[in-house]
């Protein structure tokens, strides 16, 4: 038999930190039940956390029980405690009108303490369900012996899971049927999966269609709400199996839920199919190694890829911040310096007033300021990541390979670019490294990198325009729509407040002014 467990209030919750709110976690629970769906995950259990009544990450047991109907009808709910963010001293015997169980995620280098784990969560009068994360990561005699420990445990489920969203069909399958061969018929089959591959759907279509001795669980989110590229879609599985196993799940509860709820977290902050969520499936790694190049927002997809195959493959299954750091910047100052060159552009700067011109709408919006100034000052004109059109420009700087592909071919004489860029004819590579700052969002921020390249040619003075900072509306930050990127909202207001933060510093070294108007950027 195939059942459904639905993870949106769970694992949906990496795309809104989830905060849900408390209305809305009711919504979803009472669609989910009048769906018919036989699992309803409420969300995470970590003691670790303070409550919050919005939230669907919670300190105790208890807590859940806020949200439960008082029909349950034939639903049975759980929530998930990954391994280490409670103990056992902080989940209460089973009662009543608690959540029916409690699925446990773990890795592979915690496995036995975290089945003694589960062991004891059973015993407290729980459906307990293991999940030992990243399948893939397991040998065959490993797998083994992980099931000869779930056997002796007997919890509700056992799952496969796909972490990382890597898994064909031959994987998958390969894996099913150690599991279906060796784990007690009394114990269910579950299956957790992502999306990068796009494969979520057809590889549970798969499972459905087998003829298993044990009963299967597959794990789905309502709209494929889930961290990066998502998971399986709630309302597309559940429609597949009334087709075709005659079950009776209603799906358009689930639309409700999509119309009234989920659509404004997808608007905030996207999820699904992407290139970069590709390659990290492409190169079995966590997806926030994905997320944090992509948030970079300088990288070609080329150039990441190039970034997953330096990374060694013992880090990839754990993210580890400083690590990639240490990678990214590690990629980016590979790549020669024009010494000799750098020297005569230092003559020619030394002494002059500069006016940096960035992207931002406002060099679009306030053009006639920037074109009156030129025309009656003996000023340099650079931009930064685009060709300016509306006045002369000297120089072109460009600290992001993406901005310098787009450029036409005939302007490259005038290009400065910095030595992570691959450049044949520009004008000048300086040095990418001694140009970096230490504020982590805007590290290598192409306005800031070339503040500093202009300090350090003694320039006498420097005006920005178009360094307007970053709005939630991304179709206000760039005077051309071909140039707007996609990013949450936490990222650009500390985008900002780090932009900010070394601007101010860095103007105690030379006179610094806007141009244009301040917008989300404050000279202090």
């Amino acid at each position: 038999m195939i059942k459904v467990l639905d993870c949106t209030l769970r694992d949906g919750g990496y795309c809104n930190n989830w905060q849900f709110g408390k209305e809305n976690i009711s919504a979803v629970i009472n669609g989910l039940v009048d769906s018919k769906i036989d699992f309803v995950e409420c969300g995470f259990l970590n003691s670790k956390v303070a409550f919050d009544a919005n939230s669907t990450k919670l300190p105790e047991i208890e807590n859940f029980s806020s949200f439960l109907p008082k029909d349950r009808g034939n639903t049975t709910f759980v929530c998930m405690a990954n391994f280490g963010d409670c103990t056992l001293d902080d989940i209460p015997n089973h009662e009543d009108n608690f959540i029916d169980g409690i699925r446990v995620a773990f890795h592979k280098k915690d496995m036995i303490p975290a089945l003694e784990f589960c062991r004891g969560i059973k015993q407290k009068g729980y459906k307990i369900f293991i999940q030992a994360m990243v399948s893939l990561n397991y040998s065959d005699e490993e797998f083994l012996q992980l099931l000869k420990i779930v056997n002796e445990i007997e919890p509700h489920a056992f799952y496969i899971v796909d972490s990382f969203g890597v898994m064909k069909r031959r994987d998958l399958l390969r894996i099913f049927y150690i599991v279906e061969h060796n784990l007690k018929k009394n114990i269910s089959i579950g299956y957790h999966s992502h999306n990068n591959l796009q494969l979520s759907y057809s590889n549970a279509q798969t499972l459905a269609d087998i003829r298993a001795k044990h009963d299967i669980i597959i794990d789905s989110s309502i709209f494929g709400m889930g961290r990066g590229a998502g998971n399986l879609n709630t309302e597309l599985f559940i429609d597949y199996l009334n087709d075709n196993l005659e079950t009776n799940y209603k799906v358009r509860p689930l639309l409700h839920i999509i119309d009234n709820v989920l659509m404004y977290f997808y608007y905030k902050n996207s999820w699904g199919y992407s290139l970069p969520n590709y390659l990290s499936a492409k190169h079995n790694a966590h997806p926030n190694y994905a997320a944090f190049l992509d948030d970079k927002k300088k990288l070609t997809i080329e150039a990441m890829d190039e970034i997953f195959h330096m990374m060694d493959k013992e880090k990839r299954a754990r993210f580890d911040k400083s690590y990639i750091e240490s990678l990214y910047l590690r990629y980016m100052i590979r790549g020669s310096v024009n010494q000799e060159r750098y020297e005569t552009f230092q003559k020619v700067m030394e002494g002059k007033t500069v006016l940096l011109v960035a992207p931002g709408k406002s060099s679009l919006d306030e053009k006639n300021i920037i074109v009156d100034f030129v025309k009656n000052s003996d000023v340099i004109v650079i931009s930064v990541n685009f060709l300016y059109d509306e006045v002369p420009v000297d120089f072109i700087f460009l600290g992001n390979m993406r901005r310098f592909q787009e450029l036409p071919a005939n302007v490259r004489e005038k290009c400065i670019v910095t030595s992570d860029i691959p450049a044949v004819g520009v004008y000048m590579q300086t040095d990418y490294a001694q140009l970096l700052n230490d504020e982590e969002f805007v590290k290598d921020n192409a306005g800031l990198m070339a503040i500093k390249l202009l300090i350090g040619c003694d320039v006498e003075e420097i005006f920005l325009a178009g360094f307007d900072g970053y709005s939630h509306d991304v179709e206000e930050n760039y005077l051309k729509s071909d140039m707007t990127f996609v990013a949450k909202k936490a990222v650009l207001d500390a985008m900002n407040q780090g932009f900010e933060n070394v601007i101010n510093e860095l103007s105690k070294e030379i006179p610094i002014k806007f141009l244009t108007k301040e917008k989300f950027i404050h000279l202090r």
